[in-house]
């Protein structure tokens, strides 16, 4: 700060008080939202956990059981539904979870639905394949959405446009940990559980497990779609808000250092000054 005037170091003091009360506000508003987004994944889960106890043991419990949505195919054209942030300034929330799916779309024909703004500028500029470019407002998809995406879904796969469907989002563990994870949608994997024959519980499926099964991954599709959202959402606003209080501190570190800085050049101003006086005098 050698040769800076002290009008200077004001001027800096208070850029960085500015940015501290505007960091310091998104801070309060990401904790706010954060309550509420905790809420919605724990009111999520049951509904996710429900329909994928009922899937799995019609599946396992049936070993000549066969469907569309546990064809294993060979081919490697794999479609990624990709859940990001519209906005930044939430630490590696975002980067995380894209630069995961690139690092496990090296070796497929790869092809993307994304979710969120930065997740469809992210795809349009390295040139990636885009299903579908009418969900880039990750804060106006809705329940009913995640059933229709699920849905078209299920139509790509069945038809055989797409191999295997992955979703990628990022795990809400708790406040300061959230983890990007890659999960398949489709196939549905078999689980080597040896219940075949058997099952824990007495149900029974009318008007048989099969139509039964048909009918309900895609309603588990967008069970698994919402439960991702809302663990995207807690995740951002915990990111941000982390971020945000980092980026709070450093700013009253800065203003602590120009203080020092702002009060030596004007204690230096005045020795000079004193040191001018006794020397005329």
């Amino acid at each position: 700060m050698a040769g800076v005037s002290t009008k200077e170091i004001k001027t800096r003091i208070r850029s960085m008080e500015a940015t501290r009360q505007i960091t310091k506000a998104m801070e309060m508003v990401a904790a706010s939202k954060l309550r509420r987004a905790q809420e919605q994944v724990l009111a999520s889960r049951p509904y996710f956990e429900t329909l994928y106890e009922a899937i799995h043991d019609i599946v396992d419990c049936n070993s000549d059981f066969s469907s569309g949505y546990l064809v294993n195919r060979p081919g490697n054209k794999a479609l990624y539904v990709v859940i990001a942030g519209d906005r930044g300034l939430a630490g590696g929330y975002n980067s995380n979870v894209l630069k995961l799916v690139m690092s496990q779309g090296n070796n497929e024909e790869l092809s993307v639905l994304p979710i969120g703004k930065k997740a469809m500028e992210f795809f349009q500029f390295r040139g990636v394949s885009i299903l579908e470019t009418g969900y880039c407002s990750a804060a106006d998809i809705s329940m009913g959405d995640c059933f229709t995406i699920a849905k078209k879904l299920c139509k790509q796969f069945t038809n055989g446009v797409y191999d295997k469907i992955y979703i990628a989002y990022t795990n809400f563990v708790s406040v300061l940990s959230q983890t990007p994870t890659i999960l398949q949608l489709l196939p549905l994997l078999r689980q080597e559980t040896g219940r075949e024959g058997m099952s824990n519980s007495d149900v029974f499926y009318e008007p048989d497990s099969a139509e039964v099964f048909e009918k309900i991954v895609p309603e588990y599709l967008g069970g698994i779609l919402y439960g991702a959202l809302c663990e995207s959402r807690a995740s951002e606003h915990g990111a941000r808000r982390t971020a945000m209080d980092s980026a709070t501190q450093n700013a009253d570190e800065m203003i602590d250092k120009l203080s020092l800085e702002f009060n030596r050049a004007r204690q230096a101003a005045i020795t000079q000054e004193i040191t001018e006086i006794v020397a005329g005098s």
